[in-house]
């Protein structure tokens, strides 16, 4: 079987040789033999958004590029600070203060020339919600850490029947092999999706008892307690986001800030990427 891919103008590469369908395929070459031609096909004309490009949603984004999604719409409003070096793909020397979504794209259309990279600056919420969800992705990866806003999310795109996948908490642990998944209302350990559930259960109409019908990443590993740091003269902890104070998000008002290992986010990332991707290809397998 031959791959649709979609039609693009030929991409001049870093070898200088003119890129055309048969090299995009060698591209996608390791993909294509684990999961089949057809699988593949599906995969290119597959659009999935990402909301939240932190250390979970910037691999979870990358994982979809390199495994052959080709369409990915990028959701964040913040900017790229110095404090997310450890654990955020975008987060390179010369893009400090530039929209996390617009430097992400960027990279991961160098991944794929001929993908459809898509980046949305702005803050998911109510207010947003509408022309968020209306951009008619296959999957939505749910990877925001602020509670309200995540639990809106769940909520709306279980109204609408939309196919959702949730990160739950990956701050505050060191161990990636103790990450699982399962439906969210089966979760344990994690304080995270213990509060997600009481508020969709009081706040959204989900139900008290049973499954909430959505895929979740979440690790058993307890939350360990934040150290005290000693830089900066002594002054201890102050904000150094290139947004600052916005009506959004402000570092000086978080109750605490747990201390993250980008290769626990990043295996949360990569974990919520395979969830889409199967059932991606499972849908050519089970016609």
């Amino acid at each position: 079987m031959v791959l649709k891919l979609q039609e693009s103008a030929p991409v001049s590469g870093p070898d200088n040789e003119i890129e055309d369908q048969y090299r995009l395929h060698r591209r996608f070459d390791r993909m294509g033999r684990l999961v089949g031609d057809q699988a593949m096909e599906r995969l290119l004309v597959s659009q999935v958004t990402v909301i939240g490009l932190g250390g979970v949603g910037s691999h979870a984004a990358e994982a979809l590029v390199r495994s052959g999604v080709g369409h990915v719409t990028l959701v964040d409003f913040d900017r790229v600070c110095i404090t997310n070096t450890n654990r955020q793909l975008q987060a390179m020397k010369g893009d400090i203060g530039k929209y996390k979504s617009e430097v992400l794209a960027e990279r991961l259309r160098r991944i794929n020339p001929q993908a459809v990279i898509e980046p949305v600056t702005r803050f998911y919420n109510a207010g947003s919600s509408e022309d968020i969800l209306r951009l008619g992705a296959d999957w939505i990866v749910d990877a925001i850490d602020n509670v309200t806003a995540k639990c809106h999310l769940l909520s709306a795109c279980r109204e609408r029947g939309q196919a959702v996948v949730c990160s739950t908490g990956a701050a505050g642990r060191m161990n990636p092999t103790s990450i699982l998944t399962a439906d969210l209302a089966e979760t344990r350990v994690d304080p995270l999706a213990a509060s997600v559930r009481k508020l969709l259960r009081s706040r959204h109409g989900f139900p008290s008892t049973g499954s909430f019908g959505i895929p979740s990443v979440y690790s058993t590993e307890p939350v360990a307690a934040p150290h005290e740091l000693s830089y900066d003269q002594g002054q201890g902890f102050r904000c150094v986001c290139p947004g600052g104070k916005n009506e959004f998000h402000s570092c000086e008002d978080r109750n605490v800030i747990h201390g993250t290992a980008g290769f626990v986010t990043g295996a949360f990332g990569l974990a919520t990427a395979s969830i889409v991707v199967r059932s991606l290809v499972a849908e050519v397998s089970d016609a």
